[in-house]
């Protein structure tokens, strides 16, 4: 859902360039590389700032630099470009970047389902499912992503998504539903769910891999099939180290926090300890499971995201 929105910014990509695997390093130093996450650094990246906090990237031989996103990132087109080693896509930004000739693969899935939903707005006349939507007021952000959210609630639950009133409020739901100019907002509910139960904004939330969704991996480790192919022991090794920091987050989640937060230290711990609590088990790497994965090229086919269902065999690495 953020993929598209969360951007790096155009000083970066140089830098990045400069960053990259293929770097010239010393037999035996470590192999630098750089990841460019999908959104601002929060609880959901815990595990892969647990790794470089514990030195976990560096006994696998690589020194990562995790880039921030600003306001210029295309991190589909840098990871072709070479500009950068990795990158989380949001694995609908992941099928469209595929669709439009860029060859990426995801390569680690970093969260276990879906994080979209849409989230109503408890009240007089409250929301209490999906269907209610029929005549309300819904803010989306405006990305192609949260139309099908709100389709695939709606009609999953009996109603008609076309009598739903869709509003663009970009990324502003807790705000838009906090002073109530809004029914419903779709959002991640590890996110702005938490920030708004955190408020005392009575919620409820549809997640949408309850109602018509497949359960996909939201978030994806990606890298560039020409990585791949030139440089398969830094994947591998890149892979190893950051699930090595997931596990530790789904085994020590205060600990995960407390290395969350000495890497980016402007972070809020008791927003950051709540979204952890809410992914729990989430976190915890599996690999990609190819037929929920075809489950998911269909469901995008169906809602208008992608034109025809991906080849999942090419577009993610199934195994090492």
């Amino acid at each position: 859902m953020r993929g598209a929105a969360a951007l790096l910014a155009a000083a970066l990509l140089l830098a990045g360039a400069a960053g990259c695997g293929g770097d010239g390093a010393e037999p035996g130093a470590p192999k630098r590389a750089t990841l460019v996450l999908d959104f601002v650094p929060n609880a959901v990246h815990s595990g892969i700032y647990a790794a470089q906090q514990r030195g976990y990237y560096r006994d696998e031989g690589v020194e990562l630099t995790i880039r921030q996103p600003g306001e210029s990132t295309d991190a589909p087109k840098l990871l072709e470009a070479g500009r950068t080693d990795f990158a989380i896509l949001d694995i609908h930004d992941l099928g469209i970047a595929r669709e439009r000739g860029l060859d990426l693969v995801g390569v680690m899935p970093i969260v276990q389902r879906p994080l979209a939903s849409v989230m109503a707005r408890k009240g007089d006349d409250p929301v209490r499912r999906p269907r209610d939507l029929e005549g309300r007021t819904v803010g989306v952000t405006g990305l192609p992503s949260d139309e099908a959210v709100v389709d695939s609630a709606v009609s999953a639950d009996g109603g008609d998504p076309a009598q739903v009133d869709r509003v663009t409020i970009g990324f502003n739901a807790v705000a838009s539903l906090a002073a109530g100019k809004v029914d419903a907002a779709t959002g991640f509910w590890n996110a702005e769910g938490v920030a708004l139960r955190r408020r005392g904004i009575p919620i409820r939330i549809f997640e949408v891999d309850r109602y018509g969704a497949p359960p996909y991996p939201e978030l994806v480790l990606t890298a560039s099939r020409r990585t791949i192919a030139d440089d398969p022991t830094l994947v591998d090794a890149t892979v190893a180290a950051t699930s090595r920091g997931y596990e530790l987050v789904a085994d020590d989640p205060k600990g995960a926090l407390d290395d969350l937060l000495a890497s980016v230290p402007g972070l809020d711990r008791d927003d950051q300890a709540a979204q952890l609590r809410a992914l729990g088990a989430d976190l915890r790497p599996a690999p990609f499971d190819p037929a929920v994965l075809r489950q998911w090229a269909a469901w995008d086919v169906e809602h208008g995201l992608l034109e025809r269902p991906l080849d999942v065999e090419r577009a993610f690495r199934l195994s090492p």
